[in-house]
C-alpha cells in the first residue's frame, strides 16, 4: 500500500507483512553506475518521513549514512577484535568482555545499533540498580557502552552516542573499613618477627598498593634519602606472574619511607641475604625487595592467604591487604596532613578522588573552619 510523496520523500509504502511503514531513499550512484539505496522503517508513515528528511540532511551535511543492519553484539565483537585489545593492557580487555557479556549483551546485544535510543540505556541501567549493582558497576556499565559507541562513530555505523547522553546513576562511595590507631599499633607489633613484616608495615606506613608493593625491586630504594621509587606493579594475568607499569601516570612516584620503616627495610635486606646465602644456587635473583623462600616474586593470592592468617592470629579477624592502604590514608588525614599530601603519597589520580573517598574524615576540620569564622566575623570588637 503506497501514499502519495512529498517532494524529496523517497519511496514510502506500507508492508503487507507487518502493517509497518518502510521508506527508501536514493543516496547515489557507485562506480558501476547501480544506484546506492538506504531504507529505513517505522510504526507510522510520519515517522518513516521524518527519518528520511533527517538521512537526507546528514548525507547534505556530508555525513555517511548510518549502518540499519548492524547489531550491538557484532559492534561490541568487532571493537574487542579490531581495537580494543591493541589499546589496553590484557586484563582490562578481559574486564571489558565481562561487562559486556554479562551486562550489556543479554539486554541490548539483538538490538540493530542504528535503533538504539536514549531509553533503552536509561531502562538497562535502571534495571541493573534495582538488581542490587553499585553505582560504580553500573556507571562502569554504562562508559563501556559508551566507548564501544564511539568507536561506531568513528566507523560510520552511527551518528550520536546514546549512552553518552544517558544519565549516570549518582555516585554514592561506601565508607571503607579502616585500622583504628590501637589496632594499627597492635598489628605492628605482631609483624615484627614475622618474615614478611617489613612488607605489611610498609604498606600500612605509605598506603601502597599490593601490586606496587609486590613489584618493588631493591634498585628503587635510595637508603642515604630514604626515598622509594613506585613505577612498576607485579600482577597475575591468564596465570602468569608479570610487572607492569602502574595504573596511572600519578601512580608512578616517590615516597618518603619513615624512618623506623626504613631501618625495617634494611633488616629485611639483611635477612633476605641470609636465606640466599643458606640456599645457595637454589636462590633465584630477582632482584625483588618481597620475594618467596626462593628469592621468587610473591604471588599475590599467597600475600592475601598469609595476610588473614596474620590477622587472624593478632585477634583481629578478616582483613585484605588493600585495607592497608585505606588505614594508611585515614590515619595520615587523621594527623592532620594535608589532603593535596596524601593524594600524592597514595599516586590518586585527582585530589577529589581522594576527597571522594576520604573526605569524611575531615569533618573535625570543616568544623574547625566554621569555628574560626566565628572567632572572626563575630567575636568581642577590640575597637570598643
Amino acid at each position: 500500500m503506497a501514499g502519495r510523496r512529498g517532494n524529496h520523500e523517497g519511496s514510502i509504502y506500507q508492508r503487507a507483512s507487518d502493517q509497518r511503514w518502510m521508506g527508501v531513499a536514493l543516496l547515489g550512484y557507485d562506480q558501476l553506475g547501480k544506484p546506492i539505496r538506504k531504507s529505513v522503517t517505522a510504526k507510522t508513515r510520519n515517522e518513516v518521513v521524518q527519518k528520511l528528511k533527517q538521512l537526507r540532511r546528514q548525507i547534505e551535511d556530508g555525513l555517511p549514512a548510518p549502518d540499519t543492519s548492524l547489531k550491538v553484539t557484532q559492534l561490541f565483537e568487532r571493537w574487542f577484535e579490531d581495537v580494543l585489545r591493541h589499546q589496553v593492557a590484557p586484563s582490562a580487555a578481559s574486564n571489558y568482555r565481562t561487562i559486556a557479556v554479562n551486562h550489556i549483551l543479554p539486554t541490548l546485544g539483538n538490538k540493530k545499533v542504528a535503533d538504539l535510543k536514549v531509553t533503552d540505556v536509561d531502562r538497562l541501567l535502571s534495571k541493573k540498580i534495582d538488581s542490587g549493582l553499585s553505582s560504580s558497576t553500573v556507571r562502569r556499565i554504562r562508559a563501556v557502552l559508551a566507548q564501544c559507541l564511539d568507536q561506531g562513530i568513528r566507523w560510520s555505523i552511527v551518528n550520536h552516542n546514546v549512552a553518552s547522553l544517558s544519565r549516570a546513576p549518582k555516585m554514592i562511595r561506601a565508607e571503607g573499613r579502616t585500622l583504628t590507631p590501637l589496632q594499627a599499633k597492635h598489628l605492628m607489633n605482631c609483624l615484627k618477627d614475622h618474615r614478611n613484616g617489613a612488607l605489611y608495615a610498609l604498606m600500612l606506613s605509605t598506603g601502597l598498593r599490593r601490586g606496587e608493593v609486590l613489584g618493588l625491586m631493591w634498585k628503587d630504594l635510595d637508603v642515604e634519602t630514604g626515598i622509594l621509587k613506585v613505577n612498576r606493579q607485579l600482577k597475575r594475568e591468564d596465570g602468569v606472574l608479570l610487572t607492569s607499569d602502574t595504573k596511572t601516570a600519578r601512580s608512578r612516584r616517590s615516597v618518603n619511607v619513615p624512618a623506623p620503616m626504613l631501618a625495617g627495610l634494611l633488616e629485611h635486606e639483611e635477612r633476605q641475604k641470609s636465606e640466599k646465602r643458606a640456599l645457595g644456587r637454589s636462590w633465584t635473583n630477582s632482584g625483588y625487595i618481597f620475594t618467596s623462600t626462593v628469592g621468587t616474586p610473591i604471588d599475590p593470592r599467597n600475600l592475601n592467604r598469609e595476610f588473614q592468617k596474620i590477622c587472624h592470629s593478632a585477634g583481629l579477624g578478616d582483613w585484605h591487604p588493600h585495607e592497608l592502604r585505606h588505614s594508611a590514608a585515614s590515619l595520615m588525614l587523621a594527623q592532620g596532613v594535608k589532603l593535596q599530601v596524601v593524594s600524592q603519597v597514595l599516586g590518586h589520580a585527582s585530589i577529589r578522588m581522594t576527597a571522594d573517598v576520604y573526605g569524611h574524615i575531615l569533618d573535625p576540620d570543616r568544623e574547625g573552619a566554621a569555628t574560626a569564622m566565628v572567632g572572626l566575623l563575630w567575636g568581642e570588637d577590640e575597637d570598643k
